[in-house]
Order: C-alpha cells, then sequence, then structure tokens
C-alpha cells in the first residue's frame, strides 16, 4: 500500500498528525494541552531533580564538610527525594493518561531501560540518604562528623547516580520518537 510508506510511526502520530492545520476540534486541543502540561511537569520534575542531586554533589566535600554543610545536607536531600517522587507520579500519569495509551507505553523497552535506570537512581540515593541521617544521628548524640573517606564514598556514589541519569534522556528521546520499539520497523 503506497500511503502506509509515507506515514509516520504510529509512536509519531498526534492528534495534529490526524487532521488538517486549523481544523483540531475542542477535544483535540484539550487531549493536546493536557499531554503538553504532563510532558512540562514530568521535565521540571526532572530538571529540579538534577538541580538537588547537583547540590549533594557539591556539598558532599571532605575539604568544608562541617555541621552546617550536614544540616544543608539533609535538607537538600530531602527535596531530592521529594523530586524523585514527582517524577516517578508525574512518568506514571504520563503513561496512564497521555494520549499514547498504557499498552503502548508498556510494551516499549525503551520505557523499561528509563524505569530501570531511574530505579538504580533510587536504589543509590537511599543508600545515600541513609548515610547522610546516619551522619547527622552520630553527630547530635556524639558531636562528631563523618570520617574523610566516608564522605568521599558517598560523594562517589552522588556523582555515580548523576552521571546514570544522564543517560536517561537518551532512552526518552528513543521513547518519543518510536525508535527500538515494539512497533519500530
Amino acid at each position: 500500500d503506497q500511503g502506509q510508506e509515507n506515514r509516520l510511526p504510529r509512536a509519531l502520530e498526534s492528534p495534529t498528525h490526524r487532521c488538517p492545520v486549523g481544523a483540531q476540534s475542542a477535544t483535540q486541543e484539550t487531549d493536546m494541552l493536557s499531554e503538553a502540561l504532563l510532558s512540562y511537569f514530568h521535565l521540571a520534575s526532572i530538571l529540579a531533580m538534577v538541580v538537588f542531586l547537583t547540590s549533594e554533589g557539591a556539598l558532599c566535600r571532605p575539604e568544608w564538610f562541617n555541621e552546617a554543610v550536614l544540616k544543608r545536607l539533609q535538607r537538600v536531600d530531602i527535596i531530592y527525594m521529594i523530586c524523585g517522587a514527582m517524577v516517578a507520579t508525574s512518568g506514571i500519569t504520563r503513561i496512564i493518561l497521555g494520549f499514547k495509551g498504557t499498552d503502548w507505553y508498556i510494551a516499549q523497552p525503551m520505557l523499561h531501560i528509563k524505569v530501570l535506570l531511574f530505579l538504580v537512581v533510587g536504589v543509590m540515593s537511599a543508600r545515600v540518604s541513609m548515610a547522610l541521617q546516619s551522619w547527622f544521628q552520630t553527630w547530635e548524640e556524639k558531636g562528631t562528623l563523618p570520617a574523610e573517606a566516608d564522605i568521599r564514598r558517598i560523594r562517589k556514589w552522588i556523582m555515580i547516580e548523576a552521571h546514570i541519569i544522564m543517560v536517561i534522556p537518551l532512552f526518552a528521546v528513543f521513547l518519543s520518537r518510536g525508535l527500538f520499539g515494539a512497533d519500530a520497523g
């Protein structure tokens, strides 16, 4: 069929691809607005998460580690975890309410890779959070700060998280373009 050869991959189809310019219905415009807002919330959550992860990496240095830095690190880590929860929530919301549909998303290997990498970052982040909590508790009970080697070890974990996060957008782009997906080909 000649018409099929020139057609966009299903992953790239949207309400605007299915109707002539200027002919979108109010429902289609609402769907597009909803999709755009879901995308925005997801992206804004990701950017906020990266900002606070970067802050953790900048603060967690033995050269200037003191009581004030420890307190700030703990606050920044809590905000980072909240941002991570917002990323997960907005991502799940996009899967459920997005116009591509849950079935399409669930069938995509690129989504599975994104989620796996996000979970790896989450597990690493939990380890960092537990260390920070332990450091804070030790400081409150004994008035001692962590050893330089411990600070360097946790900073290394934070930096690994940051580097893994930088790979996730590659799979997001592949997913959004329908590359390497269930209906690619």
